[in-house]
Parts: C-alpha cells; sequence; structure tokens
C-alpha cells in the first residue's frame, strides 16, 4: 500500500514537471511568434508608397530625426512662397494665402489681416502686379525646442513701370504637429514676424 502510493506520488511529480515543461517550451514559442510578428509589422510600417505620375512607387521611410534639418527647411520655404507669391489675381491670392495658413499659427493670420486692412493686395491687382519670393537661406536652430528659425528672401515685384527687389528677412518657432494632407512635413510655424522688408533696388521700365 505505501509502495503503491509512493508510486503515485513519482507519477503525480512525473505529470507535474512534464506539464511544466510543456508550458515553459509553449510559452518560449509564443514569445518567438509575437517577436517575430513585431518585426514584420515594424518592417510593413516602414514602408512608404508615394504617387508619380499616377504611379505607386514604394520608398522607404526614415527616422523623423534624421530628416528634420530637411524637413523643417522646406516647411519654412514653402511657407514663404505661398504666403509671398501674389498675381493680379484675387482668386489665386486667396488660396495661395490659405494654403500658407495650414503651415503657421494665429501670427501668420495676423499678418495677413494687416496686409488685407492695408488693401496691400487689393493695390496687386489693381495694378497689375506680379510678386515672387527667392528664399535665400534659412537658419535653424535644433538645439532648443520649438526650433527657432531665421529666413533671408528677397521679393521681386513686377509692375508695368518698374521692377523693385525687396529684402525680407522674418523669423518664428517651429513645432511638431501630426502630418496632414495640407501639412504633409508636420511642422507648425508659430510666433511668426517681419524683422525686415525694405526695397534694395528699383529698376525704371
Amino acid at each position: 500500500m505505501f509502495k503503491q502510493a509512493k508510486n503515485l506520488d513519482q507519477a503525480f511529480k512525473s505529470i507535474r514537471l512534464f506539464t511544466i515543461i510543456i508550458i515553459i517550451a509553449f510559452s518560449g514559442v509564443c514569445g518567438l511568434v509575437i517577436y517575430k510578428s513585431y518585426g514584420v509589422v515594424m518592417k510593413e510600417q516602414s514602408r512608404v508608397y508615394v504617387l508619380i505620375n499616377g504611379k505607386a512607387l514604394e520608398a522607404y521611410a526614415s527616422d523623423r530625426k534624421d530628416n528634420i534639418p530637411a524637413e523643417a527647411r522646406d516647411h519654412v520655404k514653402t511657407f514663404h512662397q505661398l504666403f509671398f507669391t501674389y498675381t493680379p489675381d484675387e482668386k489665386a491670392i486667396t488660396t495661395n494665402i490659405s494654403k500658407a495658413l495650414y503651415l503657421a499659427d494665429i501670427s501668420a493670420k495676423e499678418q495677413y489681416d494687416n496686409l488685407k486692412e492695408q488693401n496691400y493686395f487689393s493695390g496687386i491687382v489693381a495694378g497689375n502686379v506680379y510678386q515672387t519670393i527667392e528664399v535665400d537661406s534659412i537658419q535653424l536652430d535644433l538645439d532648443q525646442y520649438p526650433y527657432h528659425f531665421k529666413c533671408f528672401a528677397t521679393q521681386h515685384l513686377s509692375r508695368s513701370t518698374s521692377k523693385v527687389d525687396r529684402s525680407l528677412i522674418t523669423e518664428g518657432f517651429l513645432r511638431n504637429i501630426s502630418r496632414s494632407e495640407n501639412n504633409s512635413h508636420g511642422f507648425l510655424i508659430e510666433r511668426w514676424k517681419t524683422i525686415e522688408n525694405k526695397d534694395v533696388n528699383i529698376q525704371k521700365r
């Protein structure tokens, strides 16, 4: 009787050990599957498809921190091109300004309102003026967040009677936001202001 009980106890210990081994092995397999699945998901998420001439082409995403200098400069450049490029067409001006305002905070809207109150855009249309902008350089300070920038540019105004080159210097800060269809870089310009805006060259026609 004692021997039978001992055998049962030994059998129970063996079953328990076997069960523990099975559980550990199963947990290991599950962990490996999860790890591999995570790797596959991360690899898939790194794939980006861009539409070029109507065709979806695969590209590869890199860490945002690697692209901050290039994307930040392009964001600032794009904003200034949209905000300061005018043709004598009120609808075209409004379209450009609307796109620019997606890239900046209320400080840009306030500058737009000031120009509007001064009848600047009405003068562009009435005077048949074409205004373009050439961004010369952009200084970025990435050591502190939000990122401070200073933009140096030249405005070119073409009238029937003259051509004017105007020096433009602005500054502001860049804050990270979610990317969107209207803001592909995922930056928002804050506290934007004009430091200098003066004529540097005037040519009569």
